[in-house]
This record gives structure tokens, sequence and C-alpha cells, in this order.
């Protein structure tokens, strides 16, 4: 591609190949292409001026001018809009888009002659006026038909450059309201992922894992309880319990038999089913929860609702006070003064834009928040309940001994424990897991049909006898597996503070797992944190014994703390602290944690968590620190506190220029100008970062 250099310094150069040298689509291309470039560091391209622009690690220059010299226009490969491509194709799509308003405003004043300009004026006004209009037909009284009376009332006064200023600034408001929609919609979409690395699949009466980029149309898939389904597809065999809230908002699981169809994104609560895959996941999920965040109702912010509210109750007043104003003075100008300052359009632009652009703030952080309500939800908390395993501790607890009882090898209770745990998405069971892959136990699987007990453990078939493993209480009192005094005092002396997973084959102890979870990297600052940050009571809860979870809250700083907890336990304390007067924030992973992360007022899920958690929270952290928890605590308390000040700032600004209008101090004009340059400004001001950079 032919090109000259207009800018060159160590690590950064800018060649130009001249104006529209290459189209939008091609731009894309070009970007995409240079940025693979492992010398890279970022690339700027523009379709209008043909310019490119480098950043590059020092000692590549002769690299980079040899790689814009071989690109050729007509080889380029089409981009697919994802990702860093969909945020570049946004900026260029609102660059061109604003630079053709501003440009046809200033040919329209400089260049074109007065009956030319009044009847682009007209045409655009009439696009005005239908909008108003429909809105009236449809018993609303809202902004589009302020926009269109004040629209309307300066082309029959005959101002044509006030109409036509007017509807300048409102074109630019649009532009800029849909340019912030747009990016953080991307960035979302991002973030919203939720990436399936393998899947089971069934080839030949086996089951194998293999990378979910190689999954074919017609491949039987299996799901087990806890996971998300990956495919759209039919049920081929099994029977299950699906939560399908994501898709059909329904509160209750699906029960689902051969022949239903089932959705990528959902999660099995219960049971394990063969799917026959009929479409592959792609961004199907992605989208619905995009939709679900910038559409619903239910999740916008109460303080968001309560502003559109009071947006939409001040149209009529407006018209109530211009024609108050025009039947006491008689004077058009200063009725239309008071029709072209719009308390509500700025109410209505600044809210969503703050919230959303929170939303985008916090996605850039990686972490995603389904709703603006759960911003202010977490903003208004003042008690959070954590659960211990896999949240307060690492994602990734190790096995430390492994304890055979009398008829049992170490490795064969290792080997048998890791068969079971192979499917189950919880912290401890890959630790069990990943120690038998280690000493290289293969734990082929040869068990029949599992059932997995939430919160206490798993019974099968193996080799002909009853294996269950789980808690003390799951494998001795409900599955009434026989243990000796000598036995449990064995477990109690061994764990010494870690977490044990007891084995039973044929109603007999065959030995038990202790797994050590010490608690996350700087946990205890961020419980320290999150108390300065205004919440009072920081509450955990485990269901490991009373030694274990002491020594935890003791170490972390905890308030309080209980310990031998079960699922629906878990949900009861929620429930007990709500009744209290508290506004409760509930962070877990595991699918355990699910009862209790439904029961919150704004449930948070860690990177690490099980599908069904994820599912089920409102808010997901993309990383393992815990100070991201302190990090959207703060974001959401900056954002209430913007929200309520560009309230009141609306309220100054706005009844300043109303009044300078009717003391006629200035033009409906000059009103409309400071008017919409106002909510321009601070809508432009609400995409701010809320927490500043250090």
């Amino acid at each position: 591609m032919n090109h000259r250099i207009v800018s060159d310094m160590p690590g950064r150069i800018r060649v130009r190949s001249g104006n529209y040298a290459f189209t939008k689509e091609e731009a894309l291309a070009i970007w995409a292409r240079l940025d693979k470039l492992p010398y890279v560091e970022s690339v700027k391209v523009s379709h209008l001026t043909g310019g490119i622009l480098v950043c590059y690690e020092p000692g590549f220059r002769g690299q980079i001018l040899q790689a814009v010299s071989q690109i050729n226009l007509k080889q380029l490969e089409p981009v697919s809009k994802t990702g860093k491509e969909a945020a570049l194709d946004i900026d260029l799509q609102f660059k061109q888009r604003l630079y053709r308003i501003v440009f046809n405003r200033l040919v329209e004043r400089l260049l074109l002659p007065w009956p030319l300009r009044t009847l682009i004026t007209l045409r655009r006004g009439l696009k005005f006026l239908s909008k108003g209009l429909n809105c009236l037909r449809q018993g609303r009284v809202a902004v589009e038909v302020l926009d269109g009376a004040a629209v309307g009332v300066s082309i029959l006064q005959g101002n044509f450059n006030t109409a036509s200023s007017i509807m300048f600034l409102l074109r630019l408001s649009e532009l800029l309201e849909d340019y912030t929609r747009r990016k953080t919609r991307n960035a979302l979409s991002q973030s919203l992922a939720i990436h399936v690395d393998t899947v089971w699949v069934e080839k030949d009466g086996q089951q194998v894992s293999i990378p979910v980029s190689q999954l074919q149309i017609g491949d039987k898939v299996a799901v087990r309880t806890g996971s998300m389904i990956p495919v759209d597809g039919k049920v081929y065999s099994g029977e299950a319990s699906v939560n399908q809230a994501s898709m059909t908002g329904e509160p209750l699981p699906v029960f689902k038999k051969p022949g239903d169809s089932v959705f990528a994104g959902t999660a099995l609560e219960e049971g394990s089913i063969l799917i026959e895959a009929r479409a592959l996941a792609g961004e199907s999920r992605i989208n619905r929860l995009v939709e679900l965040i910038d559409q619903s109702e239910s999740l916008k912010a109460g303080i968001q609702s309560k502003a559109e509210r009071i947006a939409d109750r001040i149209v009529p007043f407006s018209f109530l006070l211009a024609l108050g104003v025009y039947g006491f003075t008689g004077n058009l100008r200063k009725a239309l003064s008071v029709l072209l300052v719009d308390y509500s359009c700025a109410i209505k632009l600044a809210t969503p834009i703050s919230v959303i652009s929170a939303m985008r703030e916090a996605a850039a952080k990686r972490i995603m928040v389904k709703g603006g309500k759960y911003l202010e939800a977490i903003a208004e908390a003042d008690t959070v309940v954590f659960d211990k395993t896999g949240t307060l501790t690492v994602a990734s607890p190790v096995v430390s001994r492994v304890i055979p009882f009398a008829g049992y090898e170490r490795d064969e209770v290792l080997r048998t424990a890791a068969c079971l745990e192979e499917h189950f998405p919880h912290s401890v069971a890959r630790a069990v897991v990943r120690k038998a892959q280690e000493e290289q136990l293969h734990h082929e699987e040869e068990h029949a049909e599992v059932e997995y007990i939430v919160a206490h453990g798993i019974a099968t078939l193996y080799q002909g006898k009853k294996v269950v493993i789980g808690s003390f209480h799951f494998v001795a009192e409900d599955e009434k597996v026989e243990i000796t005094p000598a036995q449990k005092n064995q477990a109690d002396q061994e764990a010494n503070g870690d977490s044990v997973i007891f084995l039973g084959i044929n109603g007999k102890m065959a030995g038990f797992i202790c797994v050590t979870d010490p608690p996350r990297e700087k946990a205890a600052e961020a419980v320290a944190a999150l108390k300065s940050a205004g919440i009072r009571q920081v509450v955990m809860l485990t269901g490991d014994g009373e030694a274990t979870a002491k020594i935890v809250a003791e170490r972390l700083g905890i308030d309080s703390y209980r310990s031998q907890v079960l699922p629906e336990d878990k949900a009861a304390i929620v429930k007990a602290l709500k009744a209290e007067g508290h506004k409760v924030v509930m962070v877990g992973d595991g699918i355990n944690d699910s009862p209790a992360l439904a029961a919150a007022d704004v449930s948070v899920a860690m990177k690490d968590s099980s599908d069904i958690a994820r599912e089920v929270a409102d808010i997901t952290l993309l990383t393992s620190d815990l100070h991201s928890l302190v990090t959207i605590r703060k974001l959401s308390q900056k954002l209430m506190n913007r929200i309520k000040g560009n309230f009141q700032s609306i309220i100054s600004v706005n009844t300043a220029i109303l009044f300078l209008g009717l003391t006629g101090t200035i033009t409906p004009n000059t009103s409309a100008l400071l008017h919409n340059a106002f909510t321009m400004a601070i809508s432009a001001s609400s995409m701010r970062p809320c927490l500043r950079e250090k």
C-alpha cells in the first residue's frame, strides 16, 4: 500500500495514504492485521484521512514500515466485528456521523442560500413534529412532544435559525447517547462471555473430553448436575431439571426428558443428560444478557426509574408554564424560551448514561453487573456474607493428606474419590481430581448413574459397589456408613484445621481426604477495606467444623461466623439478616451457595464459581482478587453521588437559563443553545469514570 511518513518518533510512527484511500471496512481490516503483530502496542486507523498511527516496541521500526507496505487492500480478509474490532467499528461510526453532522451544519450556514436552508430546516422539522405527534397519539406527553413543540413554534414564528440550531444540538445529543450505549453494550458483551473450554462428548459408548471448538452439529454432549449447557439442542437421553431463567425468566427449574429442547447458557440443576447438538454456542447467550441489561425495566436502578418518572412528569408543567407566560405577557419569544428549557431532557439522558457508563467501567475492571439496580443495592448494603470455601479461601485448594482405613490402599481411596468427583464443579472436587492426575492415578469412569446431593456429597454404583463421598454428615449420618470411634478420632486429629471429605464403600468407611484451603491473598485487607467503605458487619458461612471456621475468621478479621452450615441454612441466615433490616450482599462460588445467593439483596459470584452460581448471581467478579468487591462498592457509591449531583445541577442551571429567558436577558435562540449545550455537557460528564485511576 502506498503511503508517506508524516510523523516519526522512537516507538511511534504515523503514515498517510491520502483522504479516503481505503474504506471503513478496509480500515478495520488494516487495524486487525497490524494489531496482531507481537511488537505492536497500539494501532489507530482513520478511513477519512487515510492515516495509520502505530505505537510499537523500540527496535521494530523497519518491520512496521514493511508490514504497512505489504498491505494489499484487495487481499484484506473481512473482520468479524467482535471484541476490539467491534469497539473500533463503533468509534469509527461515531466519528463519521459526528463529522457529517458538523460538516453539514457548516456548509448549510456558510455556503447555502437562505431559501435552500429554509427548505432543509422545514424537512428536518417535520421529523421532530412527527415524533411529537406520535407520542401524543399514544397518550404520552414526553420529551419528544417538547422537542417537536419547540421546533414547531420556532418555524411558525419564522425563526428558522433558532429551529435549525435546536435540531442540530438535539442530533448531537442523540448521537452522544447512542455512542455511549453502543460502547457500553460492546464492553459488556465481552465481560459477560462465560467461556467453556472443553465439553464431554459420547463417542462409541465412551465419554471423552474435547475442546469446544471441535464440537460438531449432531454430537452427543454429556451435561451433569451443576454445569452450564454449552449448546442448543434436544435431549437425546436422560432426564434433568434445568434452570432456564436466563432464557425465559422462569423462576423454577424445568423438567427435561428425551426429545425436549434445551438451550446454551441455561444451567442443569439436577440429573444428567445427553444433548444432541443442533446449534453451537456462539454469541446467543451474550446477546441475551446484554439485551436483558439494556432493556429490562426490572433491572434499572430505582434512582434511575425515579429520575425518568420525574422527567416525564415535568414535561406537562413546561407546557403549562409556557402557556402561562404567553397568556400573562403576550410575548411569544418568552414563551418559546420556556419550551426550549427542558429539565426532563437532561434528566432522562444523564441518569441512564451515568448508570450504563458505571456498568461499562465495572466491565473494564473485570466485574460483570447484570443491571443498574444491583449497583444501587450494593451502594446501600451494610452487611456482607461470605461463603468460605473458594470465596474467602483460594479458588484452587489442594489435597494435603489421603488416609485409608483398614482394608484399603491409599491410591485406591484417591482414585475412587477422583472418579466420583470428576464431573462436579466445585473447588474441593477439582482438588481431588488434580491430585489423582499429579500422581498418574487413572480414574476411568466405571460407575453408573451419579446422584449428587447439593452441599453434602455424591452417591453412585462403582464396580458393583455402592460408593458415597462427601461430608461426615452426609456419609455417616444420611447414608448410614459405619464409622468407628477410632476412625472418627483419627480424622479429627489428622484434619488440623483442614476440610475433610469421607469415602464410604458398601456401608463401611474406606478412608478420608484432607483438603487444605488457605485464605486468598490479601483477603484480610479486603475485609478491612469493605468495613472502611461503610460495611458494618462481615459474616462467614461454612460447612466446615468449628475449629477450621474459627481459625479462618480470626485470621481474616471476620465479625461473626457459622460453622457446619447446610445450604438451606445459608439461605435462612441471609433471610434472617434481611428481616432484621439489613441490606445483604452474599458472596459465594458453589452450587451449594445458590439458594443464599438468590435470597440476598445483591449476590456476587467469584471468578471460578460453578455455572449455577454465576447464573443466579447479580454480579460476577472476573478476577480472583477480593478487592474487586471494594472496587464495585466504591464505584456504586460514587455513581449514586453522581446521579444526585447531576440532578441538583440540572435543576439549578436550567432554572437559571429559564429565568434569563423570562426576563428577556437572552433570546430563545440563546436559550436553546445554552440548554442543549448544558445537556450535552452533563451527559458527556456522566460518561467519565467514577473512580480515579491510580
